[in-house]
């Protein structure tokens, strides 16, 4: 009984999944290919009975199809009232259009959009219809079953595709979390450089103070420069970091480490990799985010890019950015419908230096990954 009740509340307590699809053209133009058709019922269809008052409530709750997303549950009862008052015009007739079929979709968006509490109001209002119907005799036993069947297989499907959505977005809030969490490893290291450079600055500026007065002083304005720096770091690492965890004090990678993705590799095609501008300068966070970046779309290009002959990366830097271009031939042109698990870790790290990622087919063939950070690396 205790298990129950907590399932019940569980389901009471579900909250509606976030941002649902707004109206689309596509809507529109269902509510107008159901809206003719049901017309169309009503003019090929002679054993239709009260043919002008069932077309007018069929094609008349259509419209509910555009909220059924946004208002689920009240699209439901105002489809289960409609029905329910129709036959009083009817003279106790129920309507019978095949076209009502379409209300099968918003028991599908109720449990796919609804909250817990609408999902279960709904079905209880549906339940009462049905037990309705069937005491005034409107519905046998016999199609009271099939109705129940349909109805709730229509719901079944709802909530796993509701399910499903949760779990991706689970998993792609861990991504998030995973490369928020490396890339504040990164900030740690660039932190850890910047103080232990400030404390090798005060011991030489005490150790040479005795025969050169100035050197404490030329030490001083080097270490103020070099805290400036840390705390700079220090406070995007403390933007950045997501995970209860310690950092790993591992070395960041630099974009002259691109220069071992060159090369033949037994598992794909050629990497040839070209770096141009001026990267003096730029903060170790950049500088990591280009280089994880790069190693990711080379990775992907290996296993996904077939019959692909060669692999480019591209890095350029100028005064205000680093752009990163990596680019195959191969002749498969992977889907952009929804990105992978590599594509967004690449896009968060991306937005999180004040940049941007983006992947997708190249202009003749293959895939190409550009990316454009600024230099100063600013956490968002």
């Amino acid at each position: 009984m205790f298990s129950v009740l907590a399932l019940f509340r569980s389901v009471w307590d579900e909250p509606r999944p976030p941002d649902p699809p707004r109206r689309v053209w596509r809507d529109w133009a269902l509510v107008g290919v159901l809206a003719a058709v049901a017309v169309l019922e009503g003019v090929l269809r002679a054993d239709l009975p009260w043919r002008v008052v069932s077309v007018t409530v069929t094609v008349g709750l259509v419209p509910t199809l555009l909220w059924r997303r946004t208002r689920p549950l009240l699209m439901v009862m105002i489809v289960f009232v409609a029905t329910s008052l129709a036959p009083l015009l009817m003279d106790g007739d129920a309507m019978d259009t095949y076209t009502m079929a379409y209300v099968l979709v918003l028991f599908y968006s109720l449990c796919r959009w609804g909250s817990g509490r609408e999902i279960v109001t709904g079905l209880t209002i549906m339940l009462v219809a049905v037990s309705f119907s069937l005491f005034l005799g409107r519905l046998a036993p016999g199609d009271m079953v099939a109705a129940f069947a349909v109805t709730f297989s229509a719901l079944a499907l709802g909530g796993t595709l509701r399910y499903r959505a949760r779990a991706r977005m689970r998993e792609l809030d861990q991504i998030k979390l995973l490369e928020r969490e490396q890339l504040a490893r990164d900030l740690h290291d660039t932190v850890a450089h910047h103080v232990s450079a400030m404390a090798i600055r005060a011991q030489a500026g005490i150790a040479t103070s005795a025969s050169r007065p100035g050197a404490a002083t030329e030490a001083l304005h080097m270490i103020e420069a070099e805290a400036a720096r840390a705390l700079d770091e220090m406070r995007a690492l403390v933007r950045v970091l997501r995970l209860d965890r310690p950092a790993e004090l591992a070395p960041g990678r630099r974009i002259t480490d691109l220069e071992q993705l060159a090369g033949r590799d037994h598992s794909g095609p050629p990497v040839d990799v070209e770096i141009s501008g001026d990267l003096g300068d730029l903060p170790p966070s950049v500088e990591a985010a280009i280089y994880r970046i790069a190693q990711e779309s080379v990775t992907n290009a290996r296993r996904h890019a077939r019959q692909a002959s060669r692999i480019k990366v591209r890095v350029a830097a100028d005064d205000t950015s680093v752009r990163l271009r990596v680019s195959d031939d191969g002749g498969l042109v992977r889907p952009t419908t929804s990105k992978g698990y590599g594509l967004i870790g690449m896009s968060e790290r991306a937005d999180l230096l004040g940049g941007t990622c983006e992947a997708g087919p190249g202009p003749n063939r293959g895939w190409t990954v550009t990316a454009v950070l600024p230099r100063t690396g600013s956490v968002t």
